[in-house]
């Protein structure tokens, strides 16, 4: 066995996992640490371009914290990956150097393609063994960006769009709750953007529609009717599309108090559950998929296997 360490810097959260995993190419992850800080890097970037003072200390002290359980548990290899709000900034080198001083180890803001073979890597390694039918198509919708993979036991084709929670909640969804005319402008953009994902990846050979990231697992959250947020019941749960519309209708209904108090609700993404779910909804709709499978494996777990 080999430890390792992944560190995804995102546009809301940054995550680590620390995991032991086998030296040959069988076998699963085993989680000796996985953790999540939303610290919303990406806080205006759609608006000026730049990280923003705020967000990058938010970033590094959560960053810190997750320096010091990589000495501790004796890591010995670490991948550091940042991605849409990085990618996006003007000031990246200012986010470069504090990783730097940190980590030791210099962050790889990857490529949007990058992004999203690591995210089919993480969501389909096991998920193989419970034999949905193939080719997938995983959906990684995050804060900045949405990224859509075509594969079987690899990629076939793939497409990052800018349409994430953050980045779009920002842009449309400003009233609490959203008027009409602020969700019919999110539509239309999100629309657009799923348009352009046609033209490259051939979304109507999936059989089946993988989600990942926290806005999916809290949709299936609360489509389940959890008190309380449950990995373990979320992981590979299916969610039907009648389902995600309702939940999704409710969201953006909802005052930010009332969605503060769903019980799967981390008080990080209460301001943009509602454009999470409408981007999740709009998938199932435009592309005809009746269920999606949720996974709590992602990018995160990807990273590891890339350690391998």
């Amino acid at each position: 066995m080999t430890r390792v360490a992944a560190v995804d810097c995102g546009t809301n959260s940054v995550r680590l996992l620390i995991a032991d995993m086998p030296s040959g190419d069988g076998g699963t992850l085993t989680d000796v640490e996985r953790r999540m800080e939303i610290v919303r890097l990406g806080q205006d970037v759609d608006k000026t371009g730049r990280l923003a003072p705020q967000a990058l200390e938010r970033t590094f002290t959560a960053m810190r914290r997750y320096a010091e359980l990589i000495d501790r548990h004796g890591a010995e290899k670490t991948r550091v990956v940042a991605t849409s709000a990085t990618r996006d900034a003007a000031n990246r080198d200012e986010f470069v150097s504090g990783v730097v001083d940190i980590f030791g180890a210099v962050p790889e803001v990857i490529t949007g393609h990058e992004e999203a073979e690591l995210s089919f890597m993480g969501a389909t390694r096991e998920l193989a063994e419970l034999r949905p039918p193939r080719p997938y198509l995983v959906v990684d919708i995050g804060g900045g960006s949405t990224e859509f993979v075509l594969g079987s036991s690899s990629v076939q084709a793939a497409r990052s769009v800018d349409i994430g929670c953050v980045r779009l909640t920002e842009r449309h969804l400003r009233d609490d709750p959203p008027s009409p005319e602020q969700i019919t402008s999110a539509v239309a953009d999100i629309d657009g953007a799923l348009a352009r994902v046609r033209e490259t990846v051939p979304v109507d050979e999936a059989r089946t529609l993988v989600g990942l990231a926290g806005s999916v697992t809290t949709v299936a959250g609360i489509a389940l009717g959890l008190p309380h947020y449950d990995p373990a019941r979320i992981h590979h749960s299916r969610i039907t599309a009648a389902q995600v519309h309702d939940v999704t209708r409710d969201l953006l209904h909802a005052t930010r108090a009332e969605r503060a108090r769903i019980g799967v609700m981390h008080p990080g993404r209460v301001d943009v559950i509602g454009t999470g779910s409408l981007i999740l909804d709009r998938v199932m709709r435009e592309y005809g998929f009746g269920a999606v499978v949720v996974s709590e494996h992602d990018i995160l777990d990807g990273i590891a296997w890339s350690l391998l």
